[in-house]
């Protein structure tokens, strides 16, 4: 029998996942305010996350349900290193360590693997199915806002094992449906799914300080004509700010 927990899911996140989109750092970044510390940051905590999240799902292998979700050509890991290694260099590893609200997700994923596996499956849905359907946006904008050469930096979003993600979307989505489970297991999950969009505003909202810094210091320079003066780009070594403007 079917559990519809796709369609669950979907309905019983909508408040978080609303929420989630409204954080002031995603709404930054989705007009065009990109600064360069925070979003190398926000790469980093993502590369701790995937990494868990994908480390348990190949351990998971022979679970029964989590078998059926493991899908290789989701993951970030490989993607996120070649990020890092551009915006930070062939030292990353040494520059980066989770931080507090990174720490608070990987301490959830590694409890839960433990505890109760089959609620993994909530934070792949939040994560995975979100960067299939918003990335090509975000990565034009972070190409534009921080003048990215053509595909450096923005390997996060490019599922190259991906053909056509919204068929992709359309079988993960009708996989997570025919998953064989009883209504309190699909409550749990819903459940954890909320938890995860939480713990995702905790990583947004770290980084708004660096945001609204750069934002001020962004206003700061056109009010005394030091944007006019001088265009402001960005590149690795420099790590100036710049903004994008909406297209018609």
């Amino acid at each position: 029998m079917s559990s519809k927990l796709a369609t669950r899911l979907r309905e019983g996140t909508k408040k978080a996942h609303s929420l989630a989109e409204n954080a002031g750092f995603i709404q930054c970044f989705l007009k065009g305010a990109v600064e360069k510390t925070s979003y190398r940051q926000l790469l980093g905590n993502f590369y701790f996350v995937y990494t868990a999240l994908e480390e348990q799902m190949v351990l998971q292998q022979d679970h029964p349900l989590l078998a059926k979700m493991y899908f290789p050509e989701l993951n970030r890991q490989h993607s996120l290193v070649k990020d890092l290694t551009y915006y930070w260099g062939s030292s990353w590893p040494e520059k980066l360590t989770p931080s507090a609200a990174t720490q608070c997700y990987l301490d959830r994923i590694q409890q839960i693997a433990i505890s109760d596996p089959i609620l993994l499956v909530a934070h792949l849905y939040t994560r995975y199915l979100g960067d299939l359907s918003g990335g090509q946006l975000l990565k034009k904008i972070a190409q534009r806002g921080m003048n990215l050469p053509d595909g450096s930096g923005t390997a996060f979003y490019d599922f190259v094992d991906i053909q056509d993600p919204k068929v992709f979307k359309k079988v993960y989505r009708q996989t997570l449906n025919d998953l064989v489970l009883d209504d309190s297991t699909v409550d749990r999950i819903v459940d954890e799914a909320n938890l995860a969009f939480k713990l995702n505003i905790g990583l947004f909202q770290e980084l708004e300080g660096n945001l609204i810094r750069a934002i001020g210091q962004m206003i700061f320079n056109h009010l005394t004509g030091f944007g006019r003066k001088q265009q402001s780009q960005w590149s690795p070594e420099l790590g100036e700010t710049t903004t994008l403007q909406p297209q018609d």
